[in-house]
C-alpha cells in the first residue's frame, strides 16, 4: 500500500491516538499533525452551492453550473467552475465520453452492462463517490451498492480523494459477499492498480462507464439525493466525526427502514437478503 493510501486510512477524529494510527501504519508521526490552509469562506459555499445544482439536475455541465451561479449574482467563470467540479470528483452526466479524470497509465476495462438484464442480488454492483459537506469545508463519501437491491453494502467517507478510503470500502463489502460484476467510472480511484487488484483476486469482472452513462449511473445518483436531501442538507456537519454518524445512522435507515417505491415499497435489505433476515 502506497504512502498515501495509508494516509487517507488515518481518522483524525477517530478512537485511536493519531501516534497509535502512525505507528500501525507505518507513517512518520509528525506528517499527521500537518494542517494545510483551510479553504476561505468564499470557496467553500461556491462549491456548496455546485454540490446543490448538481444533485438537483446531475446531467447539468460547468458551463449551464456557472451560467446559473451568475444569475444568482456569484461572479464565476466556467473555468472557475470546472476546477472546482474537478476537485470535488463531479461532471456533468450526459451520453457520451465519461468525463472523470483518470491516470492514462492506468488500464481501463470495457463496460459490461449494456443490455443486461439484472435479476439477483450480487449480480451487479455499483461505485461511486460524491461530495459531502461540512460547516467550514468538505468531505467525499464512497459507496458500493448492489443495484438489484439497492442495498449499500459498504462506505466510507475521507478529507481526500486518495485512493485509501475506496480501498476501505471495498474490503468491507466483498467480506460480505462477491458480485458477478463491478461497474464504476474511469476514475483514478477506480483504475488503481490497489483496486484491479483486489477485485481481480475476489473473481469480479469489471466494468468501467464509457458512452451512456447518464442511464449507467441512474441508481447510484438516486441514492446521493436521498443521502444529501434527506440527512446531509438537512444537518450542518462541524466535524467529520459528525457526518460519520449522521451518514452512517441514515444509511442504516435507507438499507433497513426505509421502504423503496421501485422495491415495491420493500426496503433494500429485505430485497438483498430476504424478507425474514435478522437486521
Amino acid at each position: 500500500m502506497s504512502r498515501a493510501e495509508r494516509l487517507a486510512l488515518v481518522e483524525p477524529d477517530g478512537d485511536l491516538p493519531l501516534a497509535t494510527q502512525a505507528r500501525l501504519l507505518g507513517l512518520n508521526r509528525s506528517s499527521l499533525y500537518y494542517k494545510p490552509k483551510p479553504p476561505s469562506a468564499e470557496e467553500v459555499a461556491l462549491k456548496h452551492r455546485i454540490d446543490e445544482i448538481h444533485t438537483a439536475w446531475p446531467f447539468l455541465g460547468s458551463r449551464r453550473i456557472a451560467a446559473m451561479l451568475r444569475r444568482e449574482g456569484l461572479l464565476v467563470d466556467r473555468k472557475a467552475v470546472q476546477r472546482h467540479m474537478r476537485e470535488m470528483g463531479i461532471a456533468g452526466i450526459r451520453p457520451g465520453p465519461n468525463l472523470s479524470r483518470r491516470r492514462h497509465d492506468h488500464r481501463v476495462y470495457p463496460y459490461l452492462l449494456r443490455g443486461l438484464a439484472i435479476e439477483a442480488p450480487n449480480q451487479v454492483w455499483g461505485v461511486d463517490i460524491t461530495y459531502i459537506r461540512l460547516s467550514r469545508g468538505w468531505m467525499y463519501l464512497v459507496a458500493i451498492m448492489d443495484w438489484y437491491s439497492r442495498y449499500v453494502l459498504a462506505w466510507a467517507l475521507d478529507q481526500s480523494l486518495e485512493t485509501g478510503f475506496v480501498l476501505q470500502a471495498l474490503e468491507t463489502a466483498l467480506a460480505t459477499a462477491t458480485p458477478e460484476i463491478m461497474n464504476s467510472d474511469q476514475g483514478s480511484q477506480f483504475t488503481s492498480p490497489s483496486y484491479i487488484a483486489m477485485l481481480e483476486a475476489a473473481g469480479v469482472r469489471i466494468s468501467m462507464d464509457g458512452k451512456g452513462r447518464a442511464l449507467d449511473n441512474v441508481f447510484t445518483e438516486r441514492l446521493w439525493r436521498s443521502v444529501k436531501y434527506e440527512e446531509v442538507y438537512l444537518n450542518d456537519y462541524d466535524r467529520p466525526r459528525d457526518a460519520r454518524q449522521g451518514i452512517a445512522r441514515y444509511l442504516r435507515f435507507y438499507n433497513h427502514d426505509r421502504p423503496h417505491q421501485s422495491l415495491d415499497y420493500r426496503t433494500p435489505a429485505e430485497v438483498y437478503f430476504g424478507p425474514h433476515a435478522a437486521l
